[in-house]
């Protein structure tokens, strides 16, 4: 589809026949003055020209791309992008780099891989070269590669907080913790006010009395100011405090806990304050725009998905489980863990052929949720995900906010499992509240916005029960974690699977986790996390006031 708009027929010609005897210097000069310009329609002609003359010409396949986004094209975007990967050519490092990072926001997760693999037998494999790499790696999931890569890059002297904070989550994840351990305590030796190093750290183990960081973290919080006018510098306090916060928790000092949790979060509410009349509309919107989707029936059920590993989906609120329950599936012996994935929401913005941008943009993809075809977003998904599997029967995607398409997931994946993990409110609710997000999730920040976020979330599931009632099996976190046999047989059951008592064992499950929980999934089934909130108490009674039970 050609888009015009801002330039007449007359204009677009002319632009066309003076493009063509230009040199491809001046058409890119062209270009950018024109996206500076916001004259997208235009750059996008001389860009066009530019590439078919120069069809080797990574840097201009990326800019007309980014021209196309712009106009709201993300299928065609994507198409040139794709168009840029077929050629095989042998571009700048830097360029491959930002094709496979555009190709992986495109949703083309399979030809960011390959370009990857193209990219790693071309690239001058030094500390740089391999520290790009295993950044590659690590944007599509495999861990194991970033892994080996991050080693070699460190080995090779790659002097850079970043590159140490990655090689040390990647041993994290993979269970190498005494490892991942000495590589954060070196890299806080160097750099004192890495605040990412920090709060991986607290979240590496729990802390005991005796063995613990927090005298260290106390003496650079008085180094840190309190009112800087930079944002990152008051990031960094918080990270800190809610580095300080979890070790002093592990440590039973519940009043100076808080008192460290407080801070970090009155910043953190500063720098990315939550907007509950925006989250409630949208929720409406969601909501609505779903109850106007023809009714399930036997036809969206028998839809053709072809042969192939599936997906088993883990749904629910942040912080609710999902891990654990991603780890009981994934020691199955006919199931993967493709850890927490977009690849559903992205394969949607795809279907729709609209850019993500936000809530703007899934306002845009419910506007046109009525011209979607279905199968087609199945069929994409799970072109661009089977991989995950490598080779088993299932794969689990364990994104938690797919409980807001559980509808859309239903009529593109027919059958799929569905899993909604469900926990306590008042546990789930303080375990986000202290947990550090960054700049994501701004609900998280305080108390009266985790309550009406939760809120929402009810909201939501209510709504999915009664326009689709069988959609989903509900999982008590409570009750898989008391009894852990019965629950299980019941979700492997409801999956097709067979009972296999490896699932009552993920603490031997030897597949990486890479989440900031994967201490605490590495030990056997435990119930610590069962009414944690009781020990703050008192702190929290007003977010035990604004949910509905206790």
């Amino acid at each position: 589809m050609r888009y015009a708009f801002g330039v007449s027929s007359f204009t677009r010609t002319f632009m066309q026949s003076s493009v063509a005897t230009s040199s491809p210097d001046k058409l890119r000069q062209q270009a950018r003055a024109f996206v500076q310009g916001n004259n997208f329609s235009a750059a996008r002609t001389v860009l066009e020209a530019l590439v078919a003359g120069s069809p080797a010409d990574l840097p201009a396949h990326l800019e007309l791309a980014h021209v196309l986004l712009a106009m709201g094209a993300f299928r065609a975007s994507s198409a040139c992008l794709l168009n840029a990967a077929s050629k095989g050519h042998g571009a700048d490092p830097a360029s491959c780099i930002a094709l496979v990072r555009r190709l992986y926001y495109s949703g083309e997760v399979v030809a960011a891989r390959e370009c990857t693999a193209e990219l790693a037998r071309a690239i001058r494999l030094d500390g740089p070269g391999l520290a790009a790499l295993a950044h590659l790696y690590w944007l599509t999931g495999e861990i194991g590669p970033a892994s080996e890569c991050i080693r070699r890059a460190h080995q090779a002297g790659v002097e850079t907080p970043n590159e140490w904070h990655l090689h040390a989550m990647l041993c994290h994840f993979q269970g190498e913790r005494e490892q991942a351990r000495e590589i954060l305590e070196a890299c806080l030796d160097r750099w004192p006010h890495f605040g990412a190093a920090a709060q991986a750290m607290a979240n590496l183990q729990t802390y005991t009395s005796e063995h613990h960081h927090i005298p260290f973290l106390r003496e650079q919080l008085e180094k840190l100011p309190r009112d800087a006018s930079d944002s990152r510098v008051v990031m960094v306090r918080a990270q800190f405090l809610s580095a300080l916060s979890k070790e002093l928790d592990d440590v039973e000092d519940v009043e100076a806990s808080w008192a460290a949790l407080i801070e970090s979060k009155a910043i953190m509410q500063r720098l990315n304050p939550y907007a509950p009349d925006m989250e409630a509309t949208f929720t409406t919107e969601l909501l609505a725009a779903m109850a106007a989707l023809p009714r399930l029936d036997d036809t969206v059920r028998t839809a053709a998905v072809g042969e192939g590993p599936q997906p088993i989906f883990v749904v629910g609120m942040p912080r609710s489980g999902s891990t654990l329950l991603d780890r009981i599936l994934s020691s199955h012996p006919e199931v993967a863990s493709a850890g927490e994935i977009n690849d559903f929401l992205r394969q949607l913005h795809w279907v729709a052929d609209v850019p993500p941008a936000g809530v703007a943009g899934m306002r845009e993809v419910l506007r046109r949720l009525p011209e979607i075809d279905f199968a087609e977003l199945g069929r994409r998904y799970l072109a661009q995900t089977r991989w995950r599997a490598g080779g088993k029967r299932y794969f689990v995607d364990k994104l938690p906010i797919n409980i807001q398409f559980v509808p859309i997931i239903r009529r593109a994946l027919p059958y799929a499992p569905i899993l909604h993990i469900v926990r306590d409110p008042m546990d789930v609710c303080f375990s986000n509240f202290r947990a550090m997000f960054g700049d994501v999730s701004p609900w998280c920040n305080d108390l009266a916005s985790v309550a009406h976020f939760h809120g929402e979330y009810r909201r939501v599931v209510a709504r999915w029960k009664e326009l689709c009632p069988d959609a989903m099996l509900d999982v008590d976190y409570r009750s898989l974690v008391e009894s852990a046999e019965s629950v299980t047989r019941t979700i492997l059951a409801y999956c097709g699977l067979p009972f296999d008592a490896h699932c009552l064992h993920p603490e031997s499950n030897s597949s990486p986790v890479a989440t900031p929980s994967a201490a605490q999934v590495r030990e056997p089934v435990h119930r610590r996390g069962l009414s944690s909130w009781l020990r703050y108490a008192n702190q929290l009674a007003p977010l035990r006031a604004a949910l509905p039970r206790a």
